[in-house]
This record gives C-alpha cells, structure tokens and sequence, in this order.
C-alpha cells in the first residue's frame, strides 16, 4: 500500500523542495497538519535528488529507521532554457519498508517517463515556474482544493480548467493505486496517466510426474471456455489424490504439456504440490507441530473438520446414532506473505472434550488428533503407525481418513515427507571419474543409483511398487554392500 507520494524538485536557489505531496504533511510539515511525516526529509533529501550520476535510474533509499521506503527515479533534462541549464525533478513513492516493492517499481517508472516527457514537449512542470517556487518555500503542497476529481479514476472531465494541478494528480493516483489497483486519470487536453499494479509472482518450481496437485480453489467456479483447452482438460482431473503422470492419462494430454499447465496454476498459486501418498511412506514431525500441539488459531478444529469421516459411536453408546449424511467439501488456501493455509470442510464440529476419543459421536476429540499427528516418525511407516493406535484400541480407520490427516499435516507445515533414496558406491565412483556407462543387459534401475532420484519418482517412471524395487535391488548386479538405501 503506498503510505505517501510526492514531487521533488531542484531549486538553483533553495536546492531540493517538495513541490506537492499527498496525503499533506506525509513528506514535509505544513500549516494545519499535526500527524508526523512519514521519515526525516533533511536526512534523506540527498538521495532524492541526487547527483547526476544517479539520475534518470530507479533507486531506492531507506529510512534510518528501518520503517518505510523511497523509491523514486529522479530525471535530470538538460536544456538551455532552464537556470544552470539542466531541469531536475523526481516523483517518488513511500511504502512500508517490508512490502514487496517489485509492482511499484513501474508505476514510478511511468510517472518519471510521462512527466518527462510532457516537460520536454510543452513546459507542463515549469511553466508555473512562480507557484512551484512559492510552494516549496511554503513547505509543500498539500491537497489543492479548486482541482478537479476526487477518489474514483473514472472521472476524466476536466471541464474548463485545461491543466490539472499536480497536487490533485497525486492524490488522485495514491487513492486510485491504494483502492483499485489501477488508474486513468487526464492531465491534460493531449495526455493521460494509465498505469496498473500488477502483482509479482515468484518463479514456480519444476512440475514432477510423480507430485500430486491440490486445488486451492474451487476451478469449477472460474473455469471459463476461453481457457486454453489444454488447461481445462487437466484442471478438470485435479482431484488431490492422483499425481502429474496419472492426470496427463486420464485427460489425454502428453506430460510435458500437462506439467506446463500446471506449472501455470503454480504461477498464480492457485496450487500447491505434495508427495504422493502411500501407507509404506515415512512422516516425520516438522517444527510446526508445536503449534498443532497449543492448537494456535484453532488448527485441530479445522483439522478435525477436514479428516473425521462419517459418523461415529460412543464407546459406551448402544443407540442408533444418525447417520451423516452432510457432504464435505474442502478448501485451501495459502497466503505468500504469511505463509498460512487455511483447509475447512463442511460439517458440524462440536466443542472439544479431551476425556474422551470420540466426542458426542461426531469427531474425534482433539487429544486424539493431536497424539495421532505427534506419533508420525522416522523409521516408521503409515502401516505401522496405524497399525500402532489399532493394537491400542483406537480403530483409526472407522474415524479417521488417514490420507487426510497426513495431507493437512504436510501443509500446514507439521509434517514432512521422509523420501528413500537408493546409493551405488561403485555407479558414483564411476560417475566421478565420467566413465558410467550403462550396464550390459540395461538395468532400468541403474540411472537411478545416485542418490538424487526419490523411489517416488522411480514408481512413477518405472511403474514399479515399493516392494518391486526393493526385491529388484536385492538381486541388482553389483559387489555386496554395495548399494545403501538412505531415508531423507
């Protein structure tokens, strides 16, 4: 959000004055105006209008204090119809020192380039010479009340009044940029002021065959006919459960261009990719389990929300309990800056009782799920912990859907997949010295010796189960003691 915009100009007699800022008094005091500026202009003045050797450049100063940014680029016109021959302005943006400064760097690109140039067609920023010096000596310009246009953008009529001032643009723009993103606002008879904030997004990670994409979104709502056909075909596949290669299958798109849509929904984060899931896999706690634990922001009601299944019976309830029949629908959302995901199911929840596993035959209570989630570990598979809470009277599959459960632990950040990794001594002495060559008879398994490639991507490309890679590496054609299989 921009917290404050200005017009910087230099004065061969006064030297570097805030010609107009809005909102008044956000650079420099004015009459009238108790709230304090946003930074101290003397101390920064220098860096506003610099020397000419950072001039016509996008720069960015920070405050001393470590709270707010300048960015600006400040433009110096050489010409010898002005004092000292040369022209130099700069109109400059504040915005809080952790914002992403990336979008706003074109919005003070294009105010730099549009004024500059209409001050080399026609004067506009030093024909009112006069008023510019008189405003600067006052302190800055606040809000100039006879300009035409208020908050909206669309009001593009300058009626009589041929020339908008330029404190009215300012406040126009930061009340347009701050509200909708973008403006439209007329100068002039010949010239308008177009810009828009578009966000910034990160480049998104490669798109395996073997990850599995979740929705974050309901794309039933948003698909629309003019999407690229291609992305409507894979979208419609994007269940949670199957991975890359099994959507290119079942959409009938090949997998490079099913891992290019995807990689573009990846782009707008409206997905998030995961491991694939399977009973024999390995979870292990991650640091935010902590806040599971203390159940920060209610996380194990939304958890309970996401992976009870059905309806469950009291232990010491023989009644016949209603049957849920309510459908559940789940969405999760991830937001860049806080990197928080939200996951909610319809249902009802009732309030948590810890005496209790199962709580007024609906959901499991919130001691359960918390000792469910705390008991992934190393060394221990999905089976054998489920196997675990079975052999101690807790029947997790009549309440729980386990998939669930794992899934909303890894992305709310209090799991983490362990990936098996299979290592040949011999296949990386011989990588090291450059001469690995296939082995006589074509092992398919070889290539994947390294350590670099997770058995995920080996059932995925080879089709091959957990155990079938296991059996197959048992009877591989190499020295005893060869390989190692290493957990990561």
């Amino acid at each position: 959000m921009i917290q404050g915009i200005f017009y910087a100009r230099f004065f061969p007699q006064e030297g570097t004055k805030i010609v107009a800022q809005s909102p008044p008094g956000c650079i420099v005091p004015v009459p009238g105006v108790d709230k304090p500026c946003l930074f101290d202009f003397a101390v920064l003045a220098e860096y506003i209008i610099p020397r000419n050797a950072f001039c016509n450049r996008y720069i960015t100063v920070g405050d001393p204090e470590g709270k707010s940014s300048v960015l600006g680029f400040p433009v110096s016109i050489p010409s010898p119809r002005y004092d000292r021959n040369e022209f130099i302005f700069n109109f400059g943006l504040v915005v809080d020192s952790d914002v992403d400064q990336i979008p706003y760097e074109r919005v003070v690109r294009r105010l730099a380039v549009t004024f500059a140039e209409m001050e080399r067609q026609n004067g506009y920023l030093s024909q009112d010479d006069r008023n510019s010096a008189a405003a600067a000596a006052a302190g800055g310009g606040g809000y100039d009340e006879t300009a035409a246009g208020g908050g909206g953008g669309d009001d593009g009529r300058l009626g009589s009044y041929c020339r908008r001032p330029i404190a009215s643009l300012l406040e126009i723009i930061k009340e347009d940029l701050n509200n909708y993103g973008e403006c439209m606002i007329p100068v002039d008879d010949a010239n308008t002021i177009n810009m828009k904030l578009f966000p910034h997004h990160p480049t998104p990670p490669e798109v395996k065959g073997w990850h599995v994409p979740v929705a974050k979104m309901k794309f039933a709502d948003v698909v629309d006919p003019t999407w690229d056909l291609t992305l409507q075909r894979v979208v419609a596949h994007i269940d949670g459960v199957s991975d890359v290669r099994s959507i290119a299958f079942a959409a009938d798109v090949s997998l490079p261009l099913t891992q290019l849509a995807l990689r573009h929904l990846l782009y707008y984060d409206t997905i998030l990719l995961l491991d694939m899931f399977f009973f024999g896999a390995c979870y292990a706690p991650r640091p935010g389990i902590h806040d599971f634990v203390a159940n920060v922001g209610g996380i194990v009601d939304e958890c309970a929300n996401y992976v009870c299944v059905g309806a469950a019976t009291s232990a010491n309830n023989n009644n016949d309990t209603s049957k849920a029949n309510s459908q559940k629908t789940t969405t999760a959302s991830t937001t860049n800056s806080s990197s928080t995901t939200s996951i909610t199911a319809a249902g009802s929840v009732e309030g948590g009782n810890d005496g209790n596993d199962i709580v007024g035959g609906h959901r499991v209570s919130n001691y359960m799920l918390i000792k469910l989630m705390t008991t992934f570990c190393v060394g221990k598979t999905v089976m054998e912990w489920l196997k675990g809470h079975n052999d101690a009277g807790f029947d997790v599959l009549r309440f729980i859907d386990v998939r669930r459960l794992v899934q909303f632990g890894v992305i709310k950040g209090c799991l983490y997949r362990v990936h098996k990794y299979v290592i040949s001594k011999q296949y990386l002495a011989a990588l090291a010295t450059g001469e690995a060559r296939p082995m006589a008879g074509g092992d398919p398994l070889q290539k994947y010796t390294d350590g670099c490639h997770t058995f995920d991507q080996i059932i995925t490309e080879q089709n091959f189960t957990d155990a079938e890679i296991m059996e197959k590496l048992k009877s591989f054609p190499t020295p005893a003691g060869d390989l190692t299989v290493l957990y990561r």
